[in-house]
């Protein structure tokens, strides 16, 4: 509260001083720059920037004050107005870092995410000792999935890769997208100082994808331990389906994972077309193949009558609307008797 009642003191100091620079013609573009940050500093964007636009009038603030302008119209959402200024900046300077990584961040959050991978390739130029900027470079050609782009990207990050985590997962996650059994020692170095189920969900399938399945039985297993009752992705049901699907694969002889998968469905786990595929897996047995088949119809049969369920409802609730509007016709009906 202090802080903030001396920003203000500080401002009307400002003005005060600017006004008196003004009736003598000596006002400086510095002088409504540190105004207009005064007020940015204090989230008064409004008055931040009438003061920045008269500071970018002047020569000597005009980078700063654009940029500030972009960053408060990227505060308040407007992020098409950020580009402007920030893209205004780089058609004067082509090469200024803060304005592409700007620019970047931004075109991310308006969606263009193939733009934002362009300018940060540009940054990572400009400044290739950057991991930071390298670790959102990477995010951005994961999301676009170029997985061996991203992973070649975050290789240049050596000692971010051993010191950092979100840039050691972010590497973990391309390799398993590559299928590269290299992720498997990846995911393990990560999760040896973190916790987390869907990670370790994630580390379970790469070593069902490798045919390890003892190991992935214990990863899954495990994340079973730590998901949350209520998670939605992987939800407790997608990971009892993932234990019975290596169960029925690596344990043939034993009814485990048909108790396993019917667990799963009494859990909520919906989809059919997931138990039906364990039919095109050779190594399960003929017998559990039988046993699926019949689970497969049981779940169809509890869908299609949840549909005709929700159908009924939803005419219900239809004539129910169509009653309520039609009451206060009939009300007018009877007093005009």
């Amino acid at each position: 509260m202090k802080t903030r009642r001396m920003v203000f003191l500080l401002i009307i100091a400002a003005v005060l001083t600017l006004n008196s620079c003004v009736s003598s013609g000596a006002a400086s573009a510095e002088e409504y720059f540190a105004i207009g940050m005064a007020y940015f500093d204090m989230g008064k964007f409004a008055e931040a920037e009438t003061w920045l636009n008269k500071a970018k009038a002047k020569d000597k603030t005009m980078h700063a004050s654009e940029y500030n302008l972009g960053r408060i119209a990227f505060e308040t959402g407007r992020y098409d107005d950020a580009l402007k200024h920030f893209k205004a900046i780089l058609k004067r300077d082509p090469n200024n870092v803060l304005a592409l990584k700007a620019a970047a961040y931004t075109y991310i959050r308006n969606g263009d995410i193939e733009k934002a991978g362009e300018l940060y390739d540009k940054v990572l130029k400009l400044v290739p000792e950057s991991a930071d900027d390298g670790y959102n470079y990477a995010l951005v050609l994961f999301a676009m999935k170029k997985y061996e782009e991203a992973e070649q990207v975050l290789n240049n990050h050596e000692f971010a890769l051993l010191d950092n985590n979100d840039v050691l997962l972010l590497y973990a996650r391309s390799q398993k997208e590559q299928n590269k059994p290299e992720a498997i020692d990846s995911y393990e170095k990560w999760l040896v100082n973190n916790t987390d189920a869907k990670v370790r969900y994630e580390y379970a399938q790469l070593l069902e994808s490798h045919q390890l399945y003892a190991r992935a039985l214990e990863e899954y297993r495990a994340a079973l331990g730590e998901i949350a009752a209520d998670a939605a992705a992987p939800a407790k049901s997608d990971i009892r389906f993932a234990v019975a699907r290596v169960l029925l694969i690596a344990d043939s002889g034993s009814n485990a994972g048909i108790t396993e998968l019917k667990g799963a469905v009494d859990d909520g786990f919906s989809d059919s077309e997931k138990v039906s595929e364990l039919l095109t897996y050779e190594r399960i047995s003929a017998k559990h193949k039988d046993e699926i088949r019949t689970i497969v119809t049981e779940m169809k049969r509890a869908a299609d009558a949840a549909a005709k369920a929700a159908e009924a409802a939803a005419k219900t609730t239809e004539a129910d609307k169509t009653a309520d509007d039609s009451e206060p016709d009939k009300e007018k009906k009877e007093a005009g008797k």
